[in-house]
Order: structure tokens, then C-alpha cells, then sequence
């Protein structure tokens, strides 16, 4: 990618609020982003020859995030390692959300029961061969920090989906479940290589700066720009794996090169983006409420909850991995 090429901070801003508005309005959320990042890099006075090379170099570099459905941080850090890392702030969000839940068990309109459905499609698989390909999937990925043999997620989670259909009996039809499972994960494939688009523009443009010199103004260390990144990015895309995929890509070099190690980065990077991934513009806001067929505006009263979850989880992993640095 050509160095020299540079959006204004203003540009990224107005890539981010171009996407959100669009996506707001109930535009693709691929197709929001990618119109957003071409706005947001003329708008940073770039042409639209180069800003069509941004917006393809970002996409190219969110690839790996695709392949893998889940950007665990930092492109180099083993998955395992990242699960790993975010146990403990997961406990203390784990303790906070029930706590929450149980202040507001009896308040809201009660849970209906209509649009309920019910299982219909011959007998259930038994409890251990149900949890056989999760199981698997599991074990492979722990192979490398237990063993150090490292078995790549684009391998175990399609070898723990074989073995969790052979172990229930239904062998034959493996090929109807891949489909299927492709059907359901298209979308999120699609919307990664959108934020791809949107990435390759704030990567190089000004904002990046912006946010560093907001937290030297402020006196702050530099690790807090990994779970502020995280945080920022999971506004702008509701999303835990858009934010992360986003902010790691376009922040984790000069994370690095302030002597955080790629671990801590990662899982604090990781942590900020469960903070806003719950937004009205991101897809967990609405499959979260249409669970259980929740009114927009009710659902919208549950958002300062989720948040107060994400940021117990994101100052417990600040601690441990940037404060008091207990492991690198």
C-alpha cells in the first residue's frame, strides 16, 4: 500500500457516521460500510482512485478474519491463547450480568409465548454425543498449549463438525449441515469483508493520531489504546468481531511499539469490543430482543446494562494485562 496515501482524521469520522446512518436506515450493513468508507475517503481528500485502493487493501487484510469467523486480536497470538486470556474478565462479567438480571427479573413486559417453536424432526442425540463436535473442536485448539502442536481454527472447527455428525448417528447428512452452516455464516463473511473497506480507510488516515494524542493530552499510558480502540471500533460497527477485527488491524501496530505484548493487546483489545457491540445498528441488538419478541423501545432501555457488562470485563482485563501486567 502506498505510505504516502493519507484520509484526514475528519474523513475516517465521516466514514464511521456515513455507515452508521446508512446502517441505522436498514441498509446492508456490508454495503453501509463500504459506501461509508468511500464517502469518508473524499471526503478526507483522497481521490477515488486511491481511496477504491484503501478500501481493497483493507478488505484483503480482513480475509484471515473471515477464514476464521472469529479475529481473535492480533493476526500472530495463538486463539487458544485468547480464550484463555479472557476467562477471568469473563467471570466477573458472568457475576455482574447476574447480578443485573436478578434486579431486573420482575420489571418489563413478561416473556410470550407465542412464536415458540418446538422440535419436530425425529429423536434428539444424546447429551455426549451432542457436545461431541464442540468437544473436538475444543481439543484440537488445545493441542498447541499443551503440546505445541498447533492445529489452525480453519482446520478444527470444520474436523470438530464431522466428528460431532458422526458421533450423533447422522454421517449422511453431513453435506446438509455444511449448507446450511455456510447459509447462516455468509452473512457475517459478507459484513467482514465490508468492514474490511471501512478499515483500510481509518488505517490510514489521521484518526489513529487523533485518539494517541487525546490520550497523552489526558495523561493516560499507552495500553489504554488497546481497549479504547476496541471500545471505539465496537460503536462504529456494532459488532464484537467487527470491532475487534477493525481495531486490531488498524491499531495493534502502535500498541505494540509501545511495549505491550501481543497477548495483553489482543485480550484488551478484545474485551473493548463487547462494550458497544450491542448498538441498534448491529445485528446482536436485534436477534438478542427478537428472541423473545421485545419491543424496539424496551429493548433500547437494556443497552446501558450491556455496556456497564462490557466495561466490568474491560477494566478487570485493563488490570491484568496493563496495569499490573500479571501475564505477557
Amino acid at each position: 500500500m502506498d505510505a504516502h496515501i493519507q484520509v484526514s482524521a475528519l474523513g475516517a469520522i465521516c466514514a464511521l457516521v456515513i455507515a452508521i446512518i446508512l446502517i441505522l436506515k436498514k441498509v446492508s450493513p456490508a454495503y453501509g460500510m463500504i459506501a461509508g468508507a468511500l464517502i469518508g475517503g473524499l471526503i478526507g481528500g483522497v481521490d477515488i482512485t486511491n481511496t477504491v485502493t484503501l478500501m481493497m487493501e483493507g478488505a484483503k487484510d480482513i480475509i484471515p478474519a473471515v477464514l476464521r469467523i472469529l479475529a481473535a486480536g492480533i493476526f500472530k497470538v495463538p486463539l487458544t491463547s485468547i480464550m484463555a486470556a479472557g476467562i477471568i474478565p469473563a467471570i466477573f462479567g458472568l457475576l455482574v450480568t447476574y447480578f443485573i438480571a436478578k434486579k431486573l427479573v420482575n420489571k418489563g413486559s413478561g416473556i410470550k409465548d407465542f412464536g415458540v417453536q418446538t422440535h419436530s424432526g425425529g429423536k434428539l442425540p444424546l447429551f455426549f454425543p451432542a457436545i461431541a463436535a464442540p468437544l473436538v473442536t475444543i481439543i484440537l485448539l488445545a493441542l498447541r498449549p499443551l503440546f505445541d502442536i498447533s492445529v489452525d481454527p480453519i482446520i478444527a472447527l470444520p474436523v470438530g463438525g464431522i466428528a460431532g455428525a458422526l458421533a450423533m448417528g447422522r454421517g449422511r447428512k453431513m453435506n446438509e449441515y455444511a449448507v446450511s452452516g455456510l447459509g447462516k455464516m455468509s452473512g457475517v463473511a459478507i459484513m467482514l469483508l465490508g468492514t474490511g473497506t471501512l478499515a483500510g480507510i481509518i488505517a490510514n488516515s489521521g484518526l489513529k493520531d487523533f485518539l494517541i494524542e487525546g490520550l497523552n493530552t489526558l495523561g493516560l499510558p499507552g495500553y489504554v489504546l488497546a481497549p479504547v480502540s476496541g471500545i471505539f471500533m465496537s460503536a462504529a460497527t456494532a459488532s464484537t468481531t467487527a470491532g475487534t477485527a477493525v481495531a486490531s488491524q488498524v491499531f495493534s501496530g502502535t500498541i505494540l511499539g509501545m511495549g505491550v505484548s501481543g497477548l495483553a493487546d489482543a485480550a484488551m483489545i478484545h474485551a473493548g469490543a463487547t462494550v458497544l457491540d450491542h448498538l441498534p445498528h448491529g445485528s446482536f441488538f436485534h436477534a438478542t430482543g427478537g428472541s423473545v419478541n421485545m419491543e424496539i423501545k424496551e429493548r433500547l432501555k437494556v443497552i446501558p446494562y450491556e455496556t456497564l457488562v462490557g466495561l466490568t470485563m474491560v477494566i478487570i482485563s485493563t488490570l491484568i494485562f496493563g496495569v499490573f501486567r500479571f501475564f505477557r
